[in-house]
Parts: structure tokens; sequence; C-alpha cells
């Protein structure tokens, strides 16, 4: 599905990684972790296409070299990201936006009835005001609202390979328990591969199995499961790296 393959990863002159290597395979859920600037979301930025960010070396998707591709190439490879704040979209509605990206991805008309009553049905699941389907794309909404927006698109566009990029921060309980349950709904309907950024176990949780890489110093520092995420939260980032370099 996605292979990294021993990438050093630049901002601005900034070496972020070196030597870098991340493969995910087709169904597998993975967990980045590590202390605020570390470079989590610089990966999943890189991942998608981020200009930004400067690249030596490949990434592979589906055994495609996306490497030098950008954001909309990948994005219709099936690449999708829930980011930690999602951008606000004056003008263009959310139906308007997923109309004219679902019609560019099938080469085929939209049926508007079956698409409003899909839109429709997840909204409700999402327990989101079906007003959002004709409001313009995140503009005026809560955090959770926005979060939940983004769910609503990856419904409808049913990407192979998701990001979450801090989708828990912020969101209250109620809501973390919704967008949990349709996060695993997705997973179980549809199993893509998912690739998680967090500080917390309040959304990985939800899964059974995943596996998890705990971030520092320009590298992958510890590499493995739910219980390697059990540690990081019980011992905090600071002494289990501290650790990690006496051994």
């Amino acid at each position: 599905m996605l292979n990294i393959d021993n990438i050093n990863l630049y901002i601005n002159d900034k070496v972020l990684f070196e030597g870098l290597n991340l493969k995910i395979n087709a169904g597998e859920i993975h967990v980045l972790m590590g202390k605020n600037g570390v470079g989590k979301s610089s990966i999943a930025k890189a991942i998608l296409g981020d200009e930004t960010y400067k690249i030596d070396g490949h990434i592979y998707y589906n055994d495609i070299d996306i490497t030098n591709l950008n954001i909309y190439e990948r994005s219709k490879l099936g690449i999708y990201i829930v980011n930690q704040s999602p951008m606000e979209i004056e003008g263009v509605t959310n139906a308007e936006m997923l109309r004219t990206t679902l019609s560019d991805k099938t080469n085929e008309p939209i049926n508007i009835l079956k698409f409003n009553k899909e839109l429709e049905n997840i909204c409700a699941s999402l327990e989101l005001d079906k007003r959002f389907i004709h409001q313009d794309i995140n503009v005026g909404c809560s955090g959770g609202e926005k979060k939940k927006i983004e769910l609503m698109h990856m419904w409808m566009l049913k990407p192979s390979f998701i990001i979450l990029d801090e989708i828990d921060s912020g969101l209250d309980v109620d809501a973390i328990k919704i967008v949990a349950n349709s996060l695993k709904k997705y997973y179980e309907e549809y199993k893509p591969s998912i690739l998680i950024i967090t500080h917390s176990n309040t959304l990985i949780d939800t899964f059974d199995d995943y596996y998890v890489h705990l971030l520092d110093n320009k590298k992958i520092l510890l590499e493995g499961n739910k219980e390697l995420a059990k540690e990081i939260l019980s011992k905090g980032y600071k002494n289990l790296i501290k650790d990690e370099h006496l051994l």
C-alpha cells in the first residue's frame, strides 16, 4: 500500500528526518507518536504532497512512485487526510465539492437523489445537522463540527488510505465516541490503511490491532504494537526516550 523508502525530509533546508522508512500494508493501522514538534504532521504532509517539504528518496503508493505527484494526483489515488484544524473554504459548499470530486473520479454523472440521500444518512450517523450539506465547507463551524464534516467527506469519497492528524484533539466525550465509532465502521466496511497521529489512546483503542512508531531525533526510535502505546502513555515521552538512550 504505502512505502516510505529511506527518505530524508527537509523544510526550509532544515533536516526533519534522515533515512526514514515506513511501510504500511493494505488494511493495516499504524500510529505515529512523539512529543510536540518532532515531525509527526510533517510526515503526513509529505505523504500528501505538500510542496513546503523537500524529499530525498521515494514514496510509493500501490507500487506507484508518488514522490513527484501533486496533492490532487495523490488524492485521486485514494489518499485522504483529516487535519487537526480543517481549513474553511468560502464560496464552495460541501455538496458542490463532493459532486465535482465524485464526477471527476468516476467520469460519470451524479445521481442527485441517490447522492443527497447518502449524504443525509451519513449526517444522521455522525449526528451532524443536514444543513451542513449545503453550507460552505467548514465556515462558521466548531472544531467538532469540522471534524465530522471531514468524516462526511471521507464516507462519500471512500479513500483507501486515510491519515488522521490528531483528529481526537479538542473533541468532547460525546464527539470522540461518534468519531471513533464512525471510523471503526468505515474500517470494518472498506478495510482501508490508516495512519493515526495522536498523543492519547482515546481513538486508537477503538481498533483491535495496530502498529506504533515512536519518533525522536529525526528518526523512528521505537516500534511495537498497542503495548508500546500503553508504555508511552504510562511513562511519558521524556522518560521512555531517556530509558531507550540508556540501553
